[in-house]
């Protein structure tokens, strides 16, 4: 399975990858960033999920294939045990993983075809190094698939682009959100790519900074104008006439079409709605959950350490009552479009979303 970069767009950022020679799952550690790039290894499981709890590895598509690789690259670790311990091993490290974040749909997906990957070969193969290497395989196909989601949506987003377009996007669906150039940044990186002379505004994306640490890193990393604002300045920019169109992630799209995203992700859509701003989604296939409606979704509480702390420093009253959803909901008449790596989807979502998925 080919894990090197695709030479069809330069990569300048990545987040997560398979070390062949170690046989590990490698990611940097984007709690670290800006500042320090600091690059993590492991074959061990409950690293990975300290890794994705602490959110060292974030963003829906990078959590998911992270899962899968640390499953892959842990099933090469204990190959040469037998078979009853190998496949107990396996199933309890993937439902550790399964419960590190209750909300992005791709964690789901990936552990989801992992699982039935090795159901499926335990049918035909009891030996532990075959079994193993499907595994490995299997983790390698979704890492790779999300390259090529990544390339696709990228290529749809920048059509939806025009020149001279200025781009607010919020929290980070980038690089460092996935395994390769982003969803929403895959389609600002492409628009670039191909000469369009764009400008971004990124939000800094309260409380754990992934606007600010994250994508300005990014963006200024392949030289694309980037200007930073605190997130209760949307409205006013909007207001300005300064921002063309928003483009965000997703960490969940429900069948009935509501947007789980970081949280900010709906006040942005009404302020988009209000000034008549094109307000785009970019996600995967992986990201959508045609078997829940939105009432059936968790949405994730944090630790209020996060709010209370910025950057190690306490900036407020110690023992405050706070509340930390990491994620909000946006409502399916705010969407003006969903961009996947099958096209473009435009409401009514609920029917739409099927026909793309063939369901």
């Amino acid at each position: 399975m080919n894990t090197l970069q695709p030479a069809k767009y330069p990569v300048k950022v990545k987040a997560i990858w398979y070390d062949e020679t170690l046989r590990q799952i490698c990611w940097i550690n984007t709690l670290k960033l800006p500042h320090e790039e600091e690059v993590v290894c492991s074959n061990d499981p409950e690293r990975v999920v300290k890794a994705i709890v602490d959110m060292e590895i974030r963003g829906a598509p990078a959590i998911g294939v992270a899962a899968a690789l640390a499953i892959g690259a842990y099933a090469l670790k204990i190959a040469n045990t037998p078979l009853e311990a190998f496949i107990d091993e396996i199933k309890k490290s993937i439902n550790k993983l399964w419960r590190t974040r209750p909300t992005a749909h791709n964690l789901f997906y990936a552990l989801s075809r992992m699982n039935k990957t090795l159901d499926e070969s335990l049918r035909s193969i009891n030996d532990t190094y075959k079994l193993a290497e499907k595994l490995i395989n299997e983790a390698l196909s979704i890492y790779w698939e999300d390259v090529q989601a990544n390339i696709k949506i990228g290529e749809y987003g920048a059509e939806l682009i025009p020149d001279k377009a200025t781009i607010l996007t919020h929290c980070n669906a980038g690089a460092l959100a996935t395994s390769a150039y982003g969803t929403a940044l895959a389609a600002i990186r492409i628009a670039w790519y191909n000469g369009k002379n764009i400008r971004v505004i990124a939000t800094e994306t309260r409380p754990v900074l992934q606007g600010a640490r994250l994508t300005v890193y990014e963006l200024m990393k392949e030289g694309i104008p980037v200007t930073l604002i605190t997130d209760n300045m949307v409205g006013m920019v909007m207001r300005k006439k300064i921002v063309d169109l928003v483009i965000v992630g997703a960490d969940r799209v429900t069948k009935d079409g509501y947007v789980v995203n970081k949280i900010g992700t709906y006040m942005i859509a009404l302020a988009a709605k209000r000034n008549n701003i094109p307000f785009y989604v970019a996600a995967p296939t992986s990201t959508l959950d045609m078997d829940r409606t939105i009432d059936q979704v968790v949405i994730e509480e944090r630790n209020p350490d996060e709010v209370k702390y910025v950057l190690g420093k306490l900036i407020t009253v110690k023992d405050v009552s706070i509340v930390n959803y990491a994620f909000d909901i946006t409502d399916p008449d705010l969407v003006s479009a969903i961009i996947t790596e099958k096209g473009v989807v435009y409401p009514p979502f609920q029917l739409n979303l099927a026909k793309v998925l063939g369901t």
